[in-house]
């Protein structure tokens, strides 16, 4: 008991920073107050090595939100290397760089939403004009100038070729294509996007889509880098196509989870980090941590700090 840590009470102050705060936090003894200082630690010591290949991964939902400007933050300020996602990740990023999204509640009335041709994602709204109409106005003409000619492409590389033409900078795609940071998304038809892909497939029959492609860049990626980290937001098949290449060497060095689910059903979601030790997909030795709750809150606080701290 010779390396006891007392806890210390918190001192907040109108002059306090961000990174103030959460330096405070590794003393003040909190719960999920102490493990967000902890992730701060860690993702700071993934960025700074410059031979760490940082890998991100985060489900569609956020980049419904505000969060999305957080997520495109750390592209832009090159903090990561690979980003692993869903489909609609793809959707939710073009159509609000074209239409806007609303502000809504949790229990408003669906039936009456859906009357009114609106959408609802937990508490934002999404007009049908805002979403699927929009991304099929755009993406047809896209697809047809990127598409004609070729008869197979990654998921990677057609994503470069939309952020390519994106002129939002508030697009995490189109940042991604200015800092050469790769996008893969292997459930690419889960979604707008790929819907849209294949209603372009109806007359285009010859094109496929190489997914076989994006797993060899991925597998290139895993195999050149002298160390992995990776930010886990979420889970589903963008956390696990992260952990599962990762297992290919021996496990990621450096792990953040951040997570609303539990773990007692068995889900990927709520799978803590210490079971990923069990299958390979992390190392025994890795700086790690879960941070439980609602990423559109633990997120901003961990990368404000970050920024901080880097002077980015």
């Amino acid at each position: 008991m010779a390396n006891r840590r007392v806890v210390k009470d918190l001192e907040v102050g109108t002059s306090m920073t961000v990174d103030s705060l959460m330096r405070q936090m590794k003393e003040s003894g909190g719960f999920t107050g102490r493990k967000i200082a902890d992730a701060v630690d860690i993702i700071e010591g993934m960025v700074r090595n410059k031979t760490c290949t940082v890998f991100l991964s985060f489900p569609a939902c956020i980049m419904a939100t505000g969060t999305r400007g957080v997520l495109v933050e750390l592209v832009k300020k090159r903090l990561v290397d690979v980003v692993i996602t869903t489909c609609g990740t793809l959707d939710h990023d073009l159509a609000r760089s074209w239409k806007d999204y609303y502000h809504g509640d949790f229990f408003m009335d669906d039936a009456g939403l859906r009357k009114n041709n609106i959408s609802r994602l937990g508490n934002v709204l999404v007009p049908d004009e805002s979403y699927g109409l929009i991304l099929e106005k755009r993406l047809a003409p896209m697809f047809e100038e990127i598409l004609t000619g070729k008869n197979s492409i990654s998921t990677k590389d057609l994503i470069d070729e939309i952020g390519s033409r994106m002129e939002d900078e508030n697009s995490l795609l189109y940042w991604c294509h200015e800092n050469e940071v790769p996008v893969f998304v292997p459930g690419i038809t889960d979604g707008s996007f790929g819907s849209q892909l294949w209603m372009y497939w109806q007359t285009h029959r010859d094109l496929r889509i190489d997914l076989f492609k994006d797993e060899q860049d991925l597998s290139d990626i895993v195999f050149e880098a002298s160390e992995t980290g990776a930010i886990v937001i979420g889970g589903g098949i963008s956390k696990h196509h992260v952990i599962w290449w990762n297992q290919f060497r021996n496990g990621l060095d450096h792990a953040v989870y951040l997570t609303t689910a539990e773990e007692y059903d068995g889900s990927l979601s709520g799978a803590r980090v210490r079971e990923a030790v069990s299958w390979g997909k992390v190392k025994a030795s890795a700086n790690q941590i879960t941070v439980e709750g609602d990423a559109t809150l633990t997120l901003p606080i961990i990368v404000a700090s970050l920024l901080e701290r880097l002077k980015v």
